[in-house]
């Protein structure tokens, strides 16, 4: 599990021109959920989002004080984009949670979230939309904060490899029939091969 927070002033969540969620001084949290993460990720992550320390103390101190220190508001957007692996410069997500089971995974997260602080000062965005996200960072102050995993299965990483490679592979343009037959080679003998028969097959090339 990756996170990307960031220290603002304010921020908000707009989709299909509607504000669906604002914060004023706070963090805005990024997250993004990778197929390995565990209830163990989930605990860890919530733990070390509410206690990082990047805001001021009373006397000015800074990094002293967490967002639950302060009493101020969290925001959380679902980016599945943080788990990008480049193929060349083409982004490749197969290691990003697919979107059913990331989504019940992220509510869990939102709902630990909600439990270990205050329900009221927990916002969000709205899972699978696209959404304009609106952040006055503070400083700048940009963490990112990434769990502890275990080694990757190998296994694990072919396999959703190979199924990425299958998907790619349904794209792809399958020649139908009737091209096989156009670009097959014909024997001299082939009277359908005669230039300007009628019903010609080879008229239909290009010159």
């Amino acid at each position: 599990m990756k996170a990307i927070i960031q220290r603002v002033t304010r921020a908000s969540v707009t989709v299909g021109g509607e504000q669906i969620s604002a914060i004023g001084q706070g963090i805005c949290v990024l997250l993004g959920i990778s197929v390995e993460d565990t209830q163990k990720e989930l605990e860890h992550m919530v733990r070390k989002i509410l206690n990082l320390r990047v805001f001021e103390d009373e006397s000015g101190k800074h990094w002293s004080k967490s967002v639950m220190d302060k009493q101020y508001e969290v925001l959380c957007v679902s980016q599945f984009t943080l788990h990008c692996i480049l193929k060349g410069n083409k982004p490749d997500y197969h290691m990003a949670m697919p979107t059913e089971q990331a989504e019940s995974f992220y509510n869990s997260f939102l709902d630990h979230l909600r439990k270990t602080y205050k329900p009221e000062l927990i916002k969000d965005g709205k899972f699978g939309e696209y959404m304009q996200v609106h952040i006055q960072n503070d400083g700048p102050v940009t963490i990112e904060l990434e769990s502890p995993t275990a080694p990757i299965d190998s296994k694990q990483l072919a396999k959703l490899e190979k199924q990425q490679q299958r998907k790619e592979k349904t794209r792809m343009k399958v020649p139908s029939e009737s091209s096989r037959e156009r670009n097959a080679p014909r024997s001299k003998n082939d009277p359908s091969a005669s230039s300007g028969a009628e019903g010609d097959v080879s008229s239909e090339r290009e010159p």
